[in-house]
């Protein structure tokens, strides 16, 4: 997904700018950048963070860095900030999003003998893409327009000149922008988790769409918020910090709502709920509070090298992280009836094995809740999951192995406590050697979140977005 975090201010803003972006390093694992600008002009650092923490990479690097303005980006795709010379002046820039008619937009600009110098894996570099777009204006407002109404997908920028940055949210808010403020300082943020530890109080967040310029004096609004929003559901799910709010509401608080809900709608006997570290563990905390059942962890995750992170792309080194990162305590496992909340399941296939393992550990029964409906459709908006296969998700293999053709059943199976729905989920929980799985039902999910259904991105499970 990638994370991105600008801060404008009156004195030397390195080290804010650094410890902010640190804090998107759950959105992302790829690739981290900084880009300051001070008196000589613009400062730049780009690392691979794909072996090593965010901290790690650029803290050798923060005695070369300084300026009063800067943005920063945890990416999960292309390498960032750029540095761009334009007519409209040098600016740096850094994205958030997808660009699904990339291919499209570079067609475009081809025709018009324009070039692109940075190319990712021989394809096109998005945020260069969107750089070109924005010096296709007349201003840098009128530019990011031009992003917005161009862009398939989801784009959201930080777009940084001498002395102040525009932030831009996506057309329909996907993904979310919050400015906080503190004295002589301004920022915005992807996740406002960043904001506590700084010192920034919580200032507003922008609306989908919304266009917004920063300096250290204050904001300036030069684009309203569009009346439309579809921002991802999955942030309360999974892709958020616990800390984070969107839209004014809180990851955790939501989690623990939808705990809440699965305990509601259960009825099983159990000695001990759980969750499957780090996203799971609110699911499971409302569960058990609801429930009034011990919570408790027979799985630790070993944090001293393994952070909060996604995965590896390749599908046998996450196997071997997942396997890793955690470690069964056998003396709460054997005998007992275990609960396990999990934000989702997508594939299934570290699962399965750590299912088994509680088995051999002595567990008399593992049953399984999951957070939200099960995935079937690939995400359209967001980097999720993209350089692997959708028939790959659990849902998606029951449903093939019960059609020949499941292309033209998926909304039978998406469709709540439908015979093919409770055959698909029967599938997968035979599979997993579960004792028993329940998904979460998508209008207790919304309800959970807090949000109208209408304002929420719910494609992944029922193919319904806004384009």
């Amino acid at each position: 997904m990638g994370g991105l975090f600008g801060i404008a201010s009156k004195k030397d803003c390195v080290l804010d700018l650094y410890y902010g972006t640190d804090y998107h390093s759950h959105l992302g694992t790829k690739r981290g950048g900084l880009c300051l600008k001070n008196g000589d002009g613009y400062s730049r650092s780009i690392h691979n963070i794909e072996n090593d923490y965010f901290r790690s990479k650029f803290e050798a690097d923060l005695p070369k860095l300084n300026g009063t303005v800067g943005i920063g980006v945890i990416s999960d795709a292309d390498t960032q900030p750029l540095i761009i010379g334009s007519h409209l002046g040098t600016f740096g820039l850094v994205t958030v999003g997808k660009i699904n008619n990339i291919d499209e937009l570079g067609e475009k600009a081809y025709r018009k003998k324009m070039h692109f110098s940075e190319m990712s894996g021989g394809e096109l570099h998005p945020t260069e893409l969107v750089a070109m777009l924005i010096c296709e204006g007349d201003s840098f407002v009128e530019g990011i327009e031009k992003v917005q109404d161009s862009v398939k997908g989801s784009c959201s920028l930080l777009l940084m000149t001498e002395d102040c940055i525009y932030a831009a949210r996506d057309k329909l808010g996907r993904t979310p922008l919050t400015i906080g403020k503190k004295e002589n300082a301004y920022s915005v943020t992807s996740e406002t988790c960043a904001f506590p530890n700084l010192g920034f109080k919580f200032e507003k967040h922008l609306g989908p769409g919304e266009i917004v310029r920063l300096n250290a004096e204050g904001l300036e609004q030069c684009k309203p918020p569009g009346d439309r929003m579809q921002v991802c559901s999955f942030l309360w799910v999974y892709y958020g910090y616990p800390a984070s709010s969107y839209e004014g509401i809180n990851v955790e608080a939501s989690r623990n709502r939808c705990g809440e809900v699965l305990a509601d709608n259960d009825d099983i006997t159990i000695d001990y709920v759980a969750g499957i570290p780090d996203s799971g563990i609110g699911h499971a905390i409302g569960y058990a509070n609801r429930k009034k059942v011990p919570y408790i962890r027979p799985f630790v995750k070993y944090t001293p090298t393994w952070p909060r992170s996604f995965m590896p792309q390749d599908q046998k080194q996450r196997d071997l992280v997942a396997r890793m990162k955690l470690i069964p305590i056998q003396d709460l496992i054997k005998n007992k009836r275990l609960l396990f909340c999990e934000d989702s399941i997508v594939r299934g296939t570290q699962l399965k094995d750590n299912i088994s393992k509680l088995f051999d550990y002595g567990a008399l029964e593992v049953h399984m809740r999951p957070a939200c409906p099960t995935l079937i459709y690939s995400c359209d908006f967001l980097n999720f999951s993209t350089s692997r296969s959708t028939l790959d998700l659990a849902g998606r293999k029951a449903i093939s192995e019960i059609e020949e053709q499941e292309t033209d059943f998926l909304e039978k199976y998406a469709r709540a406590d439908s015979p093919k729905n409770l055959d698909m989920i029967e599938s997968i929980g035979q599979r997993l050697g579960l004792t028993s799985l329940v998904y979460q039902k998508l209008d207790n999910l919304v309800s959970a979140i807090g949000l109208p259904k209408e304002k929420l991105c719910t494609h992944c499970w029922d193919n319904s977005s806004y384009f």
